[in-house]
């Protein structure tokens, strides 16, 4: 089950799922569905030290995320109280979107992410408002999100 508690759990993490799940043409919802989590916000490393990300404001509801020396904007794109994010590759040609399941730790020092399942989600939607309604009636299916990235907050 998703966890719904947390707001927007750092687009940074969106930004490895992104690196590898850039692949929609739109993103969850056309526009912010909150404001820039200042808990989101600082340098990120993967459990296993192989991946850092920086999570910076670009201003009141989007995110500039520098992952493994790529660029990503991300912002917050709830659905059915759940803290999604869409993410957007800035750094490639198609400048294609990611969409990403974040949860951050109770003392706000780690964060996990997974990444929609396009199995589940087809690639091929053109439609903000289709994409939220998949979303919305698949989010009890065990199969919308892929693997778990975990990152800790750097001091």
């Amino acid at each position: 089950m998703i966890n719904r508690r947390l707001p927007f759990g750092v687009a940074v993490g969106l930004c490895i799922l992104a690196f590898n799940a850039c692949e929609y043409e739109v993103p969850i919802t056309s526009s912010p569905t909150r404001k820039v989590d200042e808990r989101l916000l600082g340098d990120w490393t993967s459990l296993d030290g192989k991946e850092k990300m920086k999570v910076r404001r670009l201003d009141d509801t989007i995110y500039i995320i520098y992952y493994d020396g790529d660029l990503f904007r991300a912002y917050h794109s709830d659905v059915a109280e759940t803290p999604f994010v869409s993410v957007q590759d800035i750094n490639s040609a198609d400048r294609k979107y990611a969409y990403v399941v974040w949860k951050l730790s109770d003392d706000d020092k780690g964060l996990s992410l997974r990444s929609v399942n396009s199995k589940m989600i087809p690639k091929e939607n053109k439609d903000s408002a289709r994409v939220v309604w998949l979303l919305k009636n698949n989010l009890q299916n065990p199969e919308l999100l892929g693997e778990t990235i975990q990152f800790s907050k750097e001091k």
